[in-house]
């Protein structure tokens, strides 16, 4: 019985459709089929505007995703060429300021030698200025060597050790260096200072002192080689005793941006306590 009502819905349907399709062909249902249409062309429309909302959204998404990962390509790639060009710009600066080094050599006496150190280490804040430098008594250095730049001199080897050692510089409060005066050949002695200025000390009163006079060692005493730039004079007034003049020495090197220095390490200071000594000993 079931199975009889099926097949009977199946020819029912089937005549159905038969019949709708001979009466479209005839054109009968064109008016039905008008008024039919509207609704479903609205909802076709309705459909198909959703469809490419989506399609477009996932095309979107799609092309996000590919800029995302090309930016952080992008960005990787800046964050290496970012690198590299800092290490080409440092072996730039190493490059210039070993160049200088070398011209300074070029210039100096013949018969100095120096070997060259980079600076590891920095103390100006306290009461004693100093630089540690990666040079020690295997490469040559003693203890009082002069330590100098392309700019003039820094100071002098103090504390030693096989394979380093402690400059204390030329601005130290307990630095003295004998100097002369480049223009008009007056002797002085420029000392430290606790700010970490430059003092020209015991110049003759009758000397003639010019702001911007360059002043250099002077070789007395044999403790520092002669004629190394020690700065330049920014002014001069008489001493308080108004026994001598003193005069502000700026130097050229800039003591907090060190990187490389060079040590003399054929400098020899003359030992003069023999000679007292011998005075001492003349006088008894």
């Amino acid at each position: 019985m079931f199975r009889g009502s099926r097949i009977f819905t199946f020819a029912m349907t089937l005549m159905i459709v038969l019949l709708l399709i001979f009466l479209s062909w005839r054109g009968t249902l064109g008016p039905i089929e008008g008024i039919v249409a509207v609704p479903l062309n609205l909802a076709q429309s309705v459909i198909g505007g959703i469809s490419g909302g989506i399609s477009q959204f996932l095309d979107d998404v799609a092309q996000f995703r590919r800029l995302e990962q090309r930016n952080k390509d992008l960005e990787e790639s800046l964050a290496v060429y970012q690198a590299d060009l800092a290490q080409l710009r440092e072996k730039g600066h190493d490059y210039d300021r070993l160049a200088a080094l070398l011209e300074y050599d070029r210039q100096g006496p013949e018969d100095r030698q120096y070997v060259t150190c980079d600076v590891i280490g920095m103390d100006t804040a306290g009461f004693v200025r100093a630089i540690q430098i990666d040079c020690g008594r295997r490469d040559g250095v003693e203890l009082y060597d002069p330590v100098v730049t392309e700019l003039g001199m820094v100071g002098r080897v103090f504390k030693l050790s096989a394979t380093g050692a402690e400059v204390l510089l030329l601005t130290d409060s307990d630095s003295s260096v004998n100097a002369r005066l480049q223009q008009s050949r007056a002797d002085g002695v420029v000392v430290g200072q606790l700010a970490g200025d430059l003092v020209m000390a015991f110049i003759p009163v009758d000397a003639v002192v010019d702001e911007g006079d360059l002043v250099m060692t002077s070789g007395l005493g044999q403790t520092f080689p002669a004629d190394v730039v020690l700065g330049r004079v920014l002014s001069v007034a008489l001493a308080e005793s108004e026994l001598y003049q003193e005069a502000r020495v700026r130097s050229l090197v800039d003591f907090n941006r060190l990187e490389v220095v060079q040590v003399i390490i054929n400098f020899e200071p003359v030992d003069l306590s023999v000679f007292e000594e011998e005075e001492v000993s003349g006088a008894q």
